[in-house]
């Protein structure tokens, strides 16, 4: 039978529910069991896929094209293994398959309530995430704060499913912010008693609390929050702030949280806790051997890191990869295109344009992508990258006066980058681009070939506009080589310049397969491309 740990938080959001899922994740791993994490979100949108990068950050896009919160990214980096469309419930996802049930009748004519009908669909999606991923231990974060009006029915739907499956099959851990007030010079409580307080009014009790801090806490701190909130004062665990998240499963290891979670959940494993891969993973990370390199990312939604999360975390594998310090700078594309920031590009060792949408910018990083080309600085293109990068290869070194996406310009005389023939016509926006892992066929003795070192792979994708294949041989005779094509609908997916230091742009993301104990062979190379750049540099 399926173990499940329910993961809430109090106080304030962003308090780390999803690195601490993502951290007992990959510590009941290391112990040999499998395991699955589950977000639910209780937005009414169906996904996160119309949602403003701005306001949610990234969206994150899983094998089977669901477009997700930005936390499944975390379960899979920490996990590394790859979740499904089952893994993210969200409010928008429940009542319309009740209000589509009701339509058609199969409640028999029933009164259709929030008890039972929709506590019941979200604890049927539970169970479904966990039994197709054949789970020993389902861990599932519910977004948001304890008291969200949102919330209320997947609360009640967790209090509940605990009775179903029995007590010892379930386990609730519950994140709360542990404040240090600066005038009485100490870390206060009392939040952390208010907000088990309001989970336990609803039924709920924590069985381990995990204090987000900013300074250490000390033992009569746990034994007061053990008193209070009724837990045993090994179960209060101890979140202090860290510079670097991967450090996190390591302090949690130290509190023995996995060995109360295995002892509350009556687990019983004769697996070591093979967790070495990840301290020597971690260490190389905060221990380079070859110095700093500067990557600049050149972005539309700078303003929010979490917009490229993926794309950060990414670019610190592949400094992993290479054990290179990485220096990550957000750069707008707005201010390129205005003429500022050409003395940023050139203490850059790197550059690397993402994915996005609208024309916003587009001019800056067609301007950041010409300067790469023509003083010879590795580049990388995501997605939008490789179609910024084609329209500037037409533009500057074809000629093609005007060239565009068709995206930007309906009129442009030059559409190297048009929308599908597949996309003409769609008007809803959810769910309907070319989404999740696509086939790629890699021709040999290539950058792409190099990188991956082999001929067939699969990447994620999520966009709309291809490459227009109707100037691909004018491309070609200009010198560009189309290194890796979709076999199935001989589609553009790798561009390359082969007398380039190295330039790169592929129209998937491969930032979302990356792990830091296995990082994504394009970031892998890109950021060796961009230390042999700074070495030379040096000299």
């Amino acid at each position: 039978m399926t173990k499940y740990i329910f993961i809430t938080g109090g106080n304030v959001s962003s308090l780390g529910k999803g690195i601490t899922s993502a951290s007992v994740g990959r510590l009941l791993k290391s112990r040999g069991l499998r395991v699955v994490i589950i977000k639910i979100d209780p937005y009414l949108n169906v996904d996160a896929g119309t949602m403003n990068p701005f306001q949610h950050g990234e969206v994150y896009v899983t094998d089977d094209g669901a477009e997700t919160d930005l936390d499944l990214g975390h379960y899979e980096r920490f996990t590394d293994q790859d979740l499904t469309q089952d893994c993210n419930i969200t409010t928008g996802r429940v009542y319309d398959t009740v209000i589509r049930n009701e339509r058609a009748g199969k409640y028999l004519g029933g009164t259709i309530q929030v008890i039972p009908h929709i506590t019941n669909e979200i604890k049927q999606r539970i169970r479904k995430a966990a039994r197709g991923s054949r789970a020993e231990v389902a861990i599932v974060e519910v977004g948001g704060t304890v008291g969200d009006i949102e919330g209320q029915p997947f609360y009640e739907a967790l209090r509940q499913f605990r009775n179903d499956i029995g007590r010892n099959n379930g386990l609730n851990i519950h994140l709360s912010l542990v404040p240090y007030v600066g005038p009485a010079a100490e870390l206060k409580t009392k939040l952390t008693q208010h907000t088990v307080k309001e989970l336990r009014g609803i039924g709920i009790q924590p069985d381990i609390i995990v204090c987000r801090t900013k300074y250490p806490l000390k033992d009569d701190l746990k034994a007061k929050i053990s008193l209070f909130c009724d837990v045993p004062k090994e179960c209060v665990i101890a979140a202090q702030d860290t510079p670097e998240i991967y450090e996190i499963p390591m302090i949690f290891d130290k509190q023995n949280i996995c060995d109360i979670i295995l002892d509350k959940l009556d687990i019983v494993t004769t697996d070591e806790n093979e967790i070495g891969e990840w301290v020597d993973m971690v260490n190389r990370l905060k221990h380079p051997e070859n110095g700093k390199v500067t990557i600049g990312i050149i972005g539309k939604y700078i303003q929010l890191k979490d917009a490229y999360i993926s794309i950060h975390e990414a670019i610190k594998h592949g400094g992993i990869a290479n054990s290179v310090e990485m220096e990550i700078k957000l750069i707008d594309a707005n201010r390129i295109e205005k003429g500022y920031g050409a003395k940023t590009l050139k203490k850059l060792d790197g550059i690397l344009v993402p994915g996005g949408f609208g024309y916003r910018g587009i001019e800056g990083k067609i301007k950041a992508i010409q300067y790469a080309r023509e003083n010879n600085i590795p580049f990388l293109g995501i997605c939008l990258g490789l179609q910024s990068a084609v329209i500037e290869f037409a533009r500057n070194i074809m000629g093609l006066e005007g060239a565009n996406s068709s995206e930007f310009d309906e009129k442009t005389p030059h559409p190297v980058i048009d929308l599908m023939l597949k996309q003409r016509g769609i008007t809803d926006k959810g769910g309907t681009m070319r989404l999740g892992a696509y086939p790629c066929k890699i021709t040999k003795k290539t950058i792409a070939h190099n990188c991956y070192g082999k001929t067939k792979i699969d990447e994620r994708h999520r966009h709309r506009y291809e490459f227009n294949n109707d100037y691909r041989k004018k491309f070609e005779k200009a010198g560009m080589v189309f290194s890796g094509i979709n076999p199935g609908e001989d589609l553009v997916e790798i561009i390359e310049i082969p007398d380039h230091r190295f330039f790169f742009a592929c129209q998937f993301h491969p930032e979302f397969k990356s792990r830091p104990t296995n990082p994504s062979p394009p970031f892998a190379a890109f950021v060796g491309a961009a230390l042999d750049y700074a070495r030379e540099k040096r000299k």
